[in-house]
Order: C-alpha cells, then structure tokens, then sequence
C-alpha cells in the first residue's frame, strides 16, 4: 500500500464526492418523490419524465452531459460539476426511496391527522414523512454504497478521486495489473466498512423500534 501514497488522498476525494452527492441527490428525491405523489398532473409529469430520463440513460452519458452543460452556464470546479452530476442522477432513485416510504406509511395515519384537524401538509410534515424517513434510511445506505461505486465515474471530467490516480500510478510505474489490484482493493475495504456501519444502524433501529 505504501508503494501508492496518494491514495489515501485520493479516497477523501472520494468519500467528499460521494456524500455531497448523496445529499444532492436526497434533496433532489425528496421534492421529485412529493411531485410524484402530488395530486398535480403537472407536478406528477415532470417528476416522472425526469425520473424515467435518468433511470433510462447510461451514468457515465449523464455525467458528460451535465459536465459540459453545467460548465457551460456557471463557472464551476470539476469536483463540484462531478458531484452535482451524481446527485441529479442519485435524485431519481432517492425519489423512488422515498415515494415508496412515504406510500408505505399505513393510510389510517394519514386520515387520523386529518380528522384531528391538520391540512395535508400538516399530515405530512409531521406525521407521514417521519415514520417514511425512517423507513428510507437503509437504502438509503445502499444508495450511498452504490454512488461510492458510481463516483469513479468521474475521472472523465477530471477530478482526482481515487480511480483517477489509479490511472495516473499505472501510466506512471507501468504495472497496470498491480496498481488496480490496489485500488480495487481500496474499493473494496471501503464498501465493507460502510456496509457494516449501515447494518450496525439498522440493527440500532430495530432495537429502537422494537
């Protein structure tokens, strides 16, 4: 490992990557979920031609396509175009998260709120989407071992995240086989520490919940 020192650099660019993503995309998932359920036709269509673009198209064109047409309108870092292109395509899976989260809140709830008097919003705000959070919590942690997987994506547009310099060391030392051997490897043991933090925590809520 010490033979590759500018790893362990390269996976915070990583990890930032991947959560700002994340958190992009869990805003982008939470409005489209809400326009989706809406009673607006409108509303409904745009949440889903939105979600069935993303869904249809290849990440690696949405990213291209969102590089240039970012870059484009807004002076932007590569990092940051990197990660707002993950998090548009996040949005539309989190959206799906959440939309069934909140539809798997038991009906009863929904009517009970409302005969105590709360508008919808009301209803939502405070009873639905709390128990739909917590229900959207562990894949959640999925969606985001996945965009970990997804981020290495963004070596195209050059930001130096860990795949990148896995590139740059093979180019370099000429042991292509060994130096991504290496970074797999770093993949991989990441993968497994969130994997087992996301199954400590829904361990955590079960307990709670029980």
């Amino acid at each position: 490992m010490n033979t590759y020192p500018g790893f362990l650099e390269a996976v915070l660019v990583t990890l930032k990557v991947t959560a700002i993503a994340v958190v992009l995309g869990t805003a982008f998932g939470i409005v489209f979920a809400l326009m989706k359920i809406s009673r607006s036709k409108v509303l409904q269509t745009i949440a889903n031609l939105y979600i069935t673009i993303i869904r249809g198209t290849p990440l690696i064109v949405q990213i291209m396509f969102l590089y240039y047409g970012i870059t484009s309108i807004v002076v932007l870092s590569n990092f940051w175009a990197g990660a707002i292109a993950l998090g548009v395509h996040n949005g539309a899976y989190i959206a799906e998260i959440f939309r069934g989260a909140i539809q798997g809140v038991d009906r009863g709830q929904r009517e009970a709120s409302l005969a105590l008097g709360m508008n919808r919003t009301q209803a939502m705000r405070r009873i639905i989407f709390p128990q739909a959070l917590r229900r959207a919590i562990p894949p959640l942690g999925n969606q985001f071992i996945i965009t970990l997987k997804d981020s290495s994506l963004v070596y195209l547009i050059g930001v130096s995240e860990l795949f990148a310099r896995a590139n740059r060391e093979a180019a370099a030392n000429f042991m292509p086989f060994e130096t991504f051997l290496v970074v797999g490897l770093y993949y991989l043991i990441l993968v497994l520490i969130f994997t087992w933090l996301l199954k400590l925590y829904e361990n955590k809520l079960n307990v709670d919940g029980s």
